[in-house]
């Protein structure tokens, strides 16, 4: 049975999530924790519940979503996984986070690219990789046909959108991949966003105010 807990890190309140099986092997999804506090009540979670990490996804790479990537490295071995795209950005990390005034650590090399298409799987469940740059120029999705969630990155939230401008962000480039790649998939799929609440495919194709012409081609 997949199960998931997610948090609200850093000054930029990232939501980081934990996916985990009952045999204990876990999925770190953007792990945005950014001091000691927040490094302990991740690795309490996981030891709490006799968790296994065994990989370490990014959606992106904007300093929100990959301040914890070093932690996560030195206490679990692990290595971030995301596409190639956006490997500029998450090698300026450090550099970065001097606009922000955040203490960061350079995150480890990614230890594999992922590309539109791609399943990660995590025991018997499968998470199809969705291609959505428009954010950033690398940004993907995590869906899971099997339990209609798409774990969604900054791509899309309630009732908004990823910011689109950062370097490399476009909202035509964004909005048509929204279009494209999520609007086709079942209104009762949940979308679980970096920032914010849930909401779900159908909600957004009638409410998004940011996506209204583009619902109403579907």
């Amino acid at each position: 049975m997949l199960k998931q807990k997610s948090f609200v890190f850093n000054i930029f309140s990232e939501n980081t999530y934990i996916l985990y099986l009952e045999t204990g092997e876990a999925i770190i999804i953007d792990p945005g924790n950014s001091d000691a506090a927040e490094n302990r009540k991740l690795a309490d979670f996981i030891s709490t519940n006799g968790l296994k990490p065994v990989l370490l996804l990014n959606t992106h790479a904007h300093i929100d979503h990959v301040l914890g990537n070093d932690f996560v490295h030195q206490k679990y071995g692990l290595s971030p996984q995301l596409h190639k795209a956006d490997l500029q950005i998450l090698d300026a990390l450090v550099y970065s986070s001097q606009f922000y005034g955040v203490n960061a650590t350079a995150s480890p090399k990614p230890e594999a690219f992922l590309e539109e298409g791609d399943i990660v799987h995590l025991g018997h469940e499968e998470f199809k990789v969705i291609f959505a740059p428009g954010h950033s120029p690398g940004s993907i999705c995590f869906y899971s046909e099997k339990h209609k969630i798409l774990w969604g990155g900054d791509v899309l939230f309630r009732e908004s959108i990823g910011r689109t401008d950062l370097p490399g962000g476009d909202f035509d480039t964004l909005a048509h991949h929204i279009r494209t790649k999520l609007f086709v998939l079942p209104d009762e799929v949940t979308v679980y966003s970096g920032h914010g609440v849930p909401t779900t495919i159908g909600h957004e194709k009638k409410h998004n105010p940011f996506l209204g012409e583009l619902a109403g081609k579907m």
